[in-house]
Parts: C-alpha cells; structure tokens; sequence
C-alpha cells in the first residue's frame, strides 16, 4: 500500500508549464537514409528523445533558444530560436562516428530487424553509476532478475534474464567475447566501474543475432565502449554511501588532436565493507583508449582491466540463520586451540584480469566497410581459504604420527589458482544501399587456461615444498565461425532477414582435479545456428515482426567435472509489435523457446558458489513481454515494463531415495513467472530529475522438482533516485548532484539461493533410501544510500 500512494502521490506532483511551449521536429539521417537510435537533446533543459526507425523525432520545449545535440557516436550541435513550432531535418552524413554503427554491426540490430532487444544508454546509465556493477544498473531492463552475493550491488554480481543465467548469455565488448570460454560466465567484478565507461549498452532477450564466442542461449549483452571526444575534457567523480561504500573516479580526453588523434582514459577505485558480515570488496581498474580518425578510417587501441580482492560471500545461509540473523556469513569460520570460534582474515577472493584490444573500422564508399580487431586477455587470480580438519591425502600431504598415532587430518590453508590466456581476432564485411544490408563475418579465439593448487600453511602436518601444487589441470579451447547475415527490403512495407552461422569448437583438459580425480576431456562440436524473419510496417507508428533462430551451445568446465553432459539445442520464435507515438512507445512480443538437454540449474552450488547443472531432457519457456515509454506530460515519464511465464521440464527425472523418480512436468528452477519494473520519472525545473523505480519477482523455485524447500518468495522492492546538474557553474562546465535509495521501504528480500539433498546416514552423498532437502539464501540489503557529485571540466 504504500508503494501505492508513493506511486500516485508522484505522479499528482505534476504541474503543466505556464510558459507556452513548442514543438521542435524533424528527421535524422546519414545521406539519404534515416537514421535509429540517435540521441536528441535540448543542453538548456535537459530534455531530450530518440530518432525512431524512420530516424524522425519530436521535442516539445518551452519558447526560447536552445542548443539541440544530436549525438550518434560523436555529436552535431545547433541553435534554434524557438518561437514557433519549427520543422528541423539533420544530415549526419559529414559527422565521423564511432564504432557504434559499422564495427557492431554484425552483433548489434535495430527497429528493422525481427529480434527482441532493449537498449541502455550512458544517460540512464550516469542516473545510478554510483559505484553497483553493470549487472544491477541493469536491473530495471524487462525481464532481468540481478542478484548480489554481498547484497549491496558491489562485488560479485548476477543476472538472469528469461530465466537464464550467466552462463547462457553471450556478453561482448565492442564485438569482442568477454565469457570466459571454460565456465561461460561473465565475471563484472574483474572491471569494477565498468560502467563508467560504456557509451550504451543493447540487451537482445532470445538468440538473437549471431555473435562471436560463447552462443547465446537466452541472451545477449553488446556493449560499446566510450567513443572518442572531438573536444578536451576531463570529470572527477566521488560517491559514497551505506556499508562504508565508496567510489572514486577520474576520466580525461584530448579531444581531437590535428583533427585526427584522441587520447583518453579512466582511473576507479570501489570499496565496501558489504551488506553481509565480511563480505568485504576493494575494486581497482582503468581504461585507455587511442583514436586515430580521418574521412574514412578510423583505428582504435583500448587497454581495460583490473583487480579485485572480495572476501567470500558465495556460501550462503540456512532458513534458521535467516530468520535470526540474515547477515551472518560463515565464510572463514574455525574454531581455536581454546575452543572459540574466530573467522580467517584472508578467506579472499583475489583476480586481476587486463584486456587489449586493437580495433579497425574502414569505410571504402557509401556502400561498403570492413571491420577488423586483434584481442588478447591475461587473467590471473586465486582464492584463499582455511579448511579445519581437513584430509592430508586431499592436499597431497603424507600422514604423520604424533603421541604414537596416525595423524590423517589438519587444519591448513590453501590457495585455488587459475592462470589463463585468451586471444583471437573478430572481422567482417558490411554493404549497405537502398534495399539490402549484408554482412559477412566471423572469429577465431583460442583460451589456455591452467588451474593448480598450494597449501601454505598447515596447523600441523609438514607442509610441500614452497609453491609445490597439489593438484594441476590445464583446459584448452578453441572456437572458430563464420556468418553471412542479410536485411532485404521486399517492398516499402516488408523486409526480410536471414542469418546463417556455422561455429566449431574444440575442447581438451588434461591433469587432475583438487580432489585428486583425473580430468581428461577431449571433444568438439560443429554447430549449425539459423535464422530468419520478417518486418512489416504497417505505417509510420506500427510495426510488426516475426523470427525463428536456431542454437546449440556446448556444455562448460563444471558440467564435464559433474558428470558427461551433452550439448544444448534451443528452437527460439519471437512474435512482435512495436509501437511509436510522440506520447508512447510500446514493445510488447511473444516468445517461445524449446529446448532439448538444456542444462538447467539443479540448485546446489560447487565449492566456489557455482551452480550445478544437469540436462533436463526436454523443456521449454513460453512468455509475453511487454514494455513502454508514457509520457504523461512535458514533467512526467513512466517507463513501465511487464513479463509473464511459463517455464517447464517436461517429464523430468530426478534420483530421490536411491530411486530415479519421474516428478512429471515441473517449473525450471529459477524462473519466475512474473517479473515486473517501472521508473516515473519527473523533472520539476531544468536539471532536476526525480525517479522512483519499481522491481516485482514473483516466487520461483531453486529446484527442477518443485520442492517447498527450494522455494524464494516473491518481493517487491522500490530505489529513489535524485540527480541535479549544474550547468555553467563556475569553474566547470557542470557539477552532477547524485543520490540513490535502495530499498526504501526496507523489504527483506532474498534474490538467489541454492538447494541440495542429502541422505540422513551419509550427507556428503546424494544417494541414499532417506534423502532430505536444504536450501541455501543470499539475503539482500535492506534500505540504504548512496551519494555522489561528479565535476565536469
């Protein structure tokens, strides 16, 4: 109820102007083709809008002059006396872009094409970068679900979306594969304050279109780093805020040197002390960029990285625990030689990872470009961790003898490392005229990835040689495709879309696991992923399309060591209508996604938080989404979105009391059936914007057998956000005001949790003729702040 009133109360806030106002219109284009998706903004006010798909665009502002941006990449700035309603057409056709149209082209789509997609730009993004990952600023998106494992949004982060983890969505940056290529997750916590240097983001919900490394297989994540800036700049950022959370930032920029060189680059650092006990993190990073642009060419070097140091938050805690005390983290926990319980200090999580990245972009003429980028990535990190009792042979440690008995167990510490090296290069070839839009393209990328572990120190058993491994396993993994996709115009009204890949991918381990067991994989795969649909627009406010895709994905490192999985196959149909008014914009699509052998989440975790997964057979998800842009008047915006679900195994078998028992047609574990957002935002004078922004997750299982036990509730949890900027104040071009209240009605919410069985006479087993259930929870923080002010020079 008074999520309610707090909705409606904002709402009634709004106040029509007094001052009379116009309407400033026109269309967007590069040539003579319309251009989507460019930015349009009044600097005075603030306010501002997108071209659409007809690359036409509509702003009503009160009488005066103004300085209107068109930004796409780079920006065309001009001044209009508005005194009237005036008719205002731009050609960008002379304005040098960045990456954003050609090197994406080959990942990223737009109105005319037949996918599912949202978009995040830097704007949206700056409302909340105050110090959360990518993950959580990305939570308002339709049908994401975000999870933090310290429960404030920094360290280790979470997203699902449709249901599907990390590990099925495919991220790039700036078309490049950022998954790791052996766990297939994507880790935000190696590029803490990532965000403060992304230019936009696209999230394609499905299989979307092709794209390089890790297939997509309930989503995908395109990210555009910063472009580069025509005029000299630099911001210093500050924000701090609840659990002693605190986040420093400087950013510069040459701007264009001789017309054709630009330097620019980003320092951060992040701390927090957590929301659970402990769950401390310390995040350094930076990013680099050289630019070298003339007429048709532009050539981009970017180095980006960073290290963390998180004490673990990953084991979660019981039901009980939950209810007495929802911090608690037994991360660490030992007893002493006096009997007391005392926690490890250094039970951490510690990674550095450095990204290179070389990037070509060449335009031959008004219908032909090329792309070309060389990569590499070194990662390199451990964690530490205190293990009471535990077994020498384990650690490969000899027993002793001690008061003339055989010791076969010690407390001791030891360190999990992985040591790896991933490279490659993406290309491809674009034609673009009146009718057709082609592109050709493919990647090659090979991953190294060595994993060892030391002890360094035992209570009492005699310790190995310094930095003799106990255990040594190396993962190699190379995966190479090609693809030729094509947007034809059949007629005014219809076009057509084609996209066919072909991606190999060969994987090999050899050495044994930290247990002792050997691990010797050796398998490929060579996958045949279509796709095809068809856009109609009816007129300039309606559009719909149709697609069907096609993808199969390999299983990761984990599903090898947990037993012998086979490869994922997904059959993805997307229906779709959007619609595009000056008050409104809606997207609302029907999906239906068939798999077989989809790996689906058990429930239970490894030793490093790591969900389990096992093939389900067959399974499928069927859902509608809806989203929209409202504008209520020239104060007020709503940008509700809405999902609705249905998730299921079908015929799932599952071992339960030493028996495989078939449990019928049961719902995909983690995978709610409602997921609901909204943001109202409203701006009372020039500058000033205020948010509040809405987050619904209906109940959802951590299980695939609908176990009461597994079950997270449903919460509902509301963020305020305030931002003033200060345009022309003295000393700097502007000075940002920021603030952010999560949670502000305290809901006590849990986001994440795992479920295990486990049998009575022997837990450390899941067979047995008594099998019992558990669940594990990551509770999330309840209200608290964050503030920030960055100065723009």
């Amino acid at each position: 109820m008074k999520s309610l009133l707090f909705f409606i109360g904002l709402c009634l806030i709004s106040l029509q102007a007094v001052a009379q106002t116009h309407i400033v219109q026109g269309k967007v284009t590069r040539g003579e083709k319309p251009v989507e998706g460019v930015a349009v903004y009044a600097v005075e006010s603030g306010e501002g809008t997108a071209t659409d798909e007809n690359g036409r665009y509509s702003l009503q502002l009160k009488e005066g002059t103004y300085k209107l941006v068109f930004s796409y990449g780079n920006q065309k700035s001009l001044e209009v006396e508005l005194d009237q309603d005036k008719t205002l057409n731009v050609d960008l056709a002379n304005v040098e872009e960045v990456l954003d149209e050609v090197f994406l082209s080959s990942v990223r789509v737009t109105a005319k094409s037949p996918i599912t997609y949202s978009n995040l730009g830097n704007e949206e993004i700056e409302d909340r970068n105050l110090g959360q990952d990518i993950p959580v600023l990305m939570n308002y998106m339709p049908n994401v679900v975000t999870t933090s494992d310290a429960g404030a949004g920094v360290g280790y982060t979470g997203i699902r979306v449709r249901g599907s983890g990390p590990t099925s969505t495919n991220v790039t940056i700036n078309g490049i594969p950022y998954n790791d290529a052996e766990s297939l997750g994507t880790f935000w916590v190696n590029l803490g304050d990532f965000a403060s240097s992304v230019e936009n983001l696209q999230l394609q919900r499905g299989v979307g279109t092709s794209t390089n490394g890790a297939g997509a297989f309930g989503a995908s994540i395109n990210i555009l780093t910063d472009g580069y800036s025509e005029e000299a700049n630099a911001e210093i950022g500050n924000s701090y805020g609840s659990f002693n959370t605190h986040k420093h930032t400087v950013k510069f920029s040459t701007g264009l040197i001789d017309n054709h060189w630009e330097f620019a680059g980003r320092a951060s650092q992040i701390k927090s002390d957590g929301y659970i006990d402990r769950a401390s993190s310390d995040l350094k990073s930076y990013f680099l960029q050289g630019t070298y642009v003339d007429e048709n060419t532009l050539v981009k070097a970017i180095t980006f990285g960073g290290s963390e140091t998180t004490y673990q938050a990953w084991y979660g805690i019981d039901a009980e625990t939950l209810e007495n005390d929802r911090t608690y983290n037994p991360a660490g926990v030992y007893t002493d030689e006096a009997g007391n319980t005392k926690f490890y200090e250094n039970q951490t999580d510690n990674y550095k990872q450095d990204h290179y990245q070389l990037l070509w972009n060449q335009e031959y003429n008004k219908n032909w470009s090329s792309n070309l980028a060389f990569h590499y990535t070194y990662g390199r990190g451990y964690y530490e961790e205190y293990e009471e009792d535990a077994a020498l042979n384990e650690f490969g440690l000899e027993n002793f003898q001690a008061d003339g008995e055989e010791v076969s167990t010690s407390d001791l510490v030891g360190t999990k490392w992985l040591d790896n090296d991933f490279y490659g290069t993406t290309f491809g070839l674009n034609y673009q005229d009146a009718d057709w839009d082609v592109n050709f393209g493919g990647a090659w990328n090979r991953y190294i990835g060595d994993h060892f572990g030391e002890v360094i120190y035992t209570r009492f058993a005699r310790n190995n040689d310094p930095y003799e491994p106990y255990y040594e396993n190396v993962g190699r993994k190379t995966d190479f495709n090609l693809y030729g996709k094509a947007t034809y115009a059949i007629s005014d009204k219809l076009a057509g879309y084609l996209d066919m890949q072909v991606r190999t991918i060969d994987y090999e381990t050899e050495g044994v696991l930290s247990e002792g067991n050997e691990f010797l994989v050796n398998d490929s795969f060579t996958f045949f992923n279509p796709k095809a649909g068809l856009t109609y627009v009816l007129n300039d406010q309606n559009q719909f399309y149709f697609s069907y895709a096609r993808a199969n994905r390999e299983p990761r490192r984990s599903d090898y060591e947990n037993g012998d999985p086979e490869h994922e196959e997904l059959n993805d149909y997307e229906l779709g209508w959007r619609l595009n008014t000056t008050a409104v914009q809606l997207n609302t699509n029907l999906y239906y996604m068939d798999y077989q052998n989809q790996l689906v989440l058990t429930g239970g975790i490894d030793d490093v938080g790591s969900f389990i997964r096992e093939n389900s057979g067959n399974s499928y998800r069927l859902g509608l989404e809806i989203d929209a842009i409202i504008r209520l008047s020239e104060k007020v915006v709503l940008r509700p979105n809405l999902a609705l679900s249905q998730n299921k195994n079908i015929d799932f078998v599952a071992t339960w009391d030493g028996e495989l028992v078939d449990f019928g047609n049961t719902d995909i574990s983690f995978s709610p059936s409602i997921v609901g957002g909204n943001r109202i935002s409203y701006l009372p004078v020039n500058g000033l914007e205020l948010s509040l922004l809405s987050k619904y997750v209906g109940e959802q299982y951590m299980s695939n057998i609908e176990a009461e036990t597994s079950k997270l509730d449903a919460y509902f949890v509301n963020d305020f956000n305030v931002q003033y900027t200060w345009r022309n104040a003295p000393l700097f071009k502007e000075v940002v005001f920021t603030g952010l209240v999560n949670n502000i009605f305290g809901e006590e919410y849990v986001s994440n949790g795992y479920y295990y069985t486990f049998d009575v006479e022997n837990p450390d087993t899941s067979t047995g003729l008594q099998t019992l259930d558990g669940a594990g929870y990551y509770p999330q923080a309840t209200t608290n702040f964050l503030a920030g002010i960055t100065l723009k020079f």
